[in-house]
């Protein structure tokens, strides 16, 4: 009820990206005082309960709920983001050279609809000024997975040298990396989920993956691939084929969305990618379509539109292992995390499961 009745009224009167730059900057100024990030677990931390931990892709998730993409695209709040609550996080996009993104005014509120139309372009000051925040880190609670992208003036033709770029800064720091070819703010990067270019893309990836584990020592740590809800039933199946073969650990299903359906606000008209409830629906009918293709082998996370404990359940039965949250924060707060968490272990229990595992796919049973 804190953030609902004092702090988002007021940082709903302010500039979208303007607010964005505040709650950044109060996390990541918050988390180097000691004191503070125990605060924060007391006020918004969700406790570990062993129905809803998971261990995927080499690391280890206290809860399913993760923080998307977006929110911190430098890595400079990731201990303020680990104490409300969060099971893991995505940092970036990153990109190999820092960019300034899109021209402003680029990220608009559609409080009726309960979403939110970007268009940042990828605006982030470069993978070696990530590597340099992961860095300082003096505790890591949660796994931190990089999201990583091309910059704007980089060819589709050589794009695979800006993601292996990427994974070379910031191999030592990361606990697993996802590759974004789904924006739609960065021109014709989502060509890169199409045909030949995909298969191209993702070997280079996993080439480079393969030197630097080798560089670095220890077991290769795992890649993901975050793909648009943008596609048709056939394109779908030709991704998620090229994707399972390419040896990657797992999907994340979904990026924003360039529909406007169903849309009230006038801000619809505002071009970008659009996130929230209005993307549940179909976000989750790629799950469901992933997960049977592939039988259940390649694993999920589930992103967008998740709001409650039932949105994120859903997803789950649908195939998603874990779950990611975004524009429920800025809409809900930090208080989201434990609501989603306790109406998860709910959940669980009325329909008989004792722990998570169990109801992934369930629908599909």
């Amino acid at each position: 009820m804190l953030y609902r009745s004092l702090a988002k009224p007021l940082l709903f009167k302010m500039d979208p990206e303007q607010a964005h730059h505040l709650i950044i900057g109060g996390l990541s100024g918050m988390g180097s005082i000691r004191p503070v990030p125990s605060g924060l677990r007391v006020m918004y931390g969700v406790r570990e309960t062993s129905d809803l931990a998971v261990d995927m892709f080499g690391c280890h998730f206290p809860t399913p709920v993760g923080l998307a993409a977006g929110l911190d695209k430098n890595g400079q709040a990731v201990t303020g983001f680990s104490s409300i609550g969060f099971g893991f996080m995505e940092v970036g996009t990153v990109t190999p050279l820092a960019q300034p993104g899109n021209d402003q005014p680029r990220l608009f509120r559609l409080p009726p609809d309960e979403a939110l139309v970007n268009r940042m372009g990828f605006n982030n000051l470069g993978a070696e000024a990530m590597a340099g925040e992961l860095a300082r880190l003096s505790e890591r609670r949660i796994p931190v997975a990089v999201n990583i992208g091309k910059n704007k003036a980089t060819s589709n033709e050589e794009a695979h040298l800006d993601y292996a770029k990427c994974i070379r800064a910031l191999y030592d720091y990361a606990d697993l990396f996802v590759v974004n070819i789904s924006s739609p703010n960065t021109p014709d990067l989502r060509n890169l989920q199409h045909g030949n270019e995909l298969k191209e893309l993702l070997a280079a990836v996993m080439n480079e993956m393969e030197t630097q584990r080798k560089r670095a020592g220890g077991s290769v740590k795992s890649v993901l691939v975050k793909i648009a809800p943008d596609v048709n039933d056939q394109e779908l199946e030709y991704m998620v084929s090229t994707i399972a073969d390419s040896g990657v650990a797992g999907i994340i299903a979904t990026n924003t969305t360039i529909s406007r359906e169903g849309l009230s606000h006038q801000h619809a008209k505002e071009t970008g990618g659009l996130s929230g409830k209005p993307l549940r629906d179909r976000s989750t009918e790629i799950i469901r379509q992933i997960y049977r293709q592939t039988e259940g082998k390649l694993p999920i996370i589930g992103s967008g539109g998740i709001f409650t404990s039932e949105d994120a359940y859903e997803k789950i039965k649908a195939g998603a292992s874990l779950v990611e949250i975004y524009t429920a924060l800025i809409y809900e707060g930090p208080e989201v995390n434990r609501r989603i968490h306790a109406g998860l272990r709910e959940l669980l229990r009325k329909d008989g499961y004792s722990h998570i595992s169990e109801a992934v796919g369930a629908e599909h049973r």
